[in-house]
């Protein structure tokens, strides 16, 4: 019944986000009552936020006052998809990128900015669209990402399994990853990393901490380890603080965090201008962030025999888990929007770019 609730959902053009978490079972989804569009203003707000990569443009929010909520437990087929280049690379857009690539190092190489993210979109054919089975095959292959789908008639059709968390916030707790750095998996995390990969991501990591830094109280920041993420490997750092109960405001600390360096560059707005002015289509949502807004959760408080009257009684908290909008697509007349980059350093070689970029193009439409 829920996958035939969301199909009617989509059927009848009304908002809906459905969604799994990392490592869990469980699908939740919001199914709002109208067509009616919400944008976060305060983030304040309590619901699920789904927001553009130009934070001068505001997240779309489907609110929980105005949605029924609805879940399930997936069991995933775990046969994985095996990753197959069987579609046709484009010469002219190739050649498009990388000239867009090389003009990205030459602003390095002019102090412009340190590090630029680049992407482009690819086109692929989808006359058979099926919504439910292009969700389960996300579900079924990405395990450890966080899948999820997303429709609103004003912003489209949209369905994604990111790895990357922007950050985490349960109380005054919180926690953010830092990102970077892609190779192909080739069956172990044993990888030997370049030093522009490893330079790339302490870039990211460096510009969180240093934010961070005026907001936090307890700042730590894990060692570096190679993760998986579906066909690829990426270099991770987790970044965990106690938050400042002063400065405890969400719409601060994103203006401050997002677009981070791993999405968009460093520094944030040169490279950020560079981006807008120089990609050849509209990132829209991709490279935005996804995720709960304010969720309540009920934490049930230690008790030993001795203060049993105590297990009556639980801890509210405010809980957010944002997700950068990565690995993602758009879904639009037939045709699936297939949205991937990376990160440009002055040590960048333009034709690895564009290939690293093939990998990653692969992650979705080898699901289509």
């Amino acid at each position: 019944m829920f996958f035939e609730t969301i199909q009617k959902q989509f059927k009848n053009k009304l908002p809906f986000v459905a969604y799994r978490k990392p490592n869990t079972l469980e699908i939740k989804a919001l199914l709002q009552f109208n067509d009616a569009i919400h944008f976060v203003e305060s983030y304040n707000e309590v619901g699920f936020v789904f927001a553009p990569f130009d934070d001068s443009e505001k997240g779309v929010l489907i609110p929980l006052e105005s949605a029924s909520k609805i879940e399930t437990s997936y069991v995933e087929n775990t046969q994985e998809t095996s990753f197959k280049n069987v579609f046709l690379i484009n010469n002219e857009d190739k050649q498009q990128h990388i000239k867009l690539i090389e003009k990205g190092i030459e602003s390095i190489k002019n102090n412009v900015f340190q590090k630029v993210v680049l992407s482009r979109m690819e086109t692929v054919n989808i006359s058979e669209f099926n919504l439910i089975d292009i969700y389960k095959n996300l579900l079924n292959n990405y395990p450890l990402a966080f899948v999820y789908c997303w429709y609103h008639p004003k912003t489209g059709l949209w369905l994604g399994a990111t790895p990357e968390t922007l950050m985490k916030i349960e109380g005054n707790q919180f926690s953010m990853m830092s990102l970077a750095g892609t190779q192909e998996y080739n069956g172990t995390l044993d990888v030997v990393w370049e030093e522009k990969e490893k330079r790339e991501q302490q870039i990211v990591t460096n510009f969180i901490f240093e934010n961070l830094k005026p907001l936090v109280n307890n700042l730590q920041v894990s060692e570096v380890e190679t993760v998986k993420a579906g066909n690829l490997v990426h270099l991770k750092t987790m970044i965990k603080a106690s938050l400042k109960l002063e400065t405890l405001n969400m719409k601060h600390m994103l203006s401050v965090l997002h677009p981070t360096p791993a999405v968009c560059g460093m520094p944030k707005l040169p490279s950020k201008k560079f981006i807008l002015e120089n990609e050849f289509y509209n990132r829209e949502f991709y490279t935005g962030y996804l995720g709960e807004l304010n969720f309540e959760t009920k934490i049930s408080p230690k008790s030993s025999k001795r203060n049993i009257e105590k297990r009556a009684y639980s801890i509210t908290k405010k809980n957010s888990q944002l997700y950068v909008n990565l690995r993602c697509m758009q879904i639009k007349n037939n045709n699936a929007l297939v949205y991937v980059g990376g990160g440009i350093t002055e040590a960048s070689n333009s034709l690895k770019e564009w290939e690293e970029t093939v990998s990653k193009s692969r992650v979705i439409k080898n699901i289509l």
